[in-house]
């Protein structure tokens, strides 16, 4: 059902009756988010990924085992 005809279709109750499906579909909103993991913070994820790269660093520096094949960035590669 398309959000227009749910719509539609509530306008067509009471408000009493209007009411009590909202607080139902609310109730199961909560449920289901009560379920899902909390999203972290921007800051939190910016902080996480600052640690990360901080950790890998010395494996993308220069004579690192990650940049050996940049070696062969000149020659052609056909695969």
């Amino acid at each position: 059902m398309e959000r227009i005809d749910l719509l539609k279709e509530l306008q067509k109750l009471t408000p009493p009756e209007r009411l009590a499906v909202i607080e139902a579909a609310l109730q199961q909103l909560r449920a289901d988010l009560e379920g899902t993991p909390e999203r972290k913070s921007l800051a939190v994820r910016r902080q996480e990924m600052a640690v990360a790269a901080q950790a890998l660093q010395a494996d993308y520096a220069a004579g690192g085992e990650l940049t050996a094949c940049t070696a062969l960035d000149a020659e052609d590669f056909h695969a």
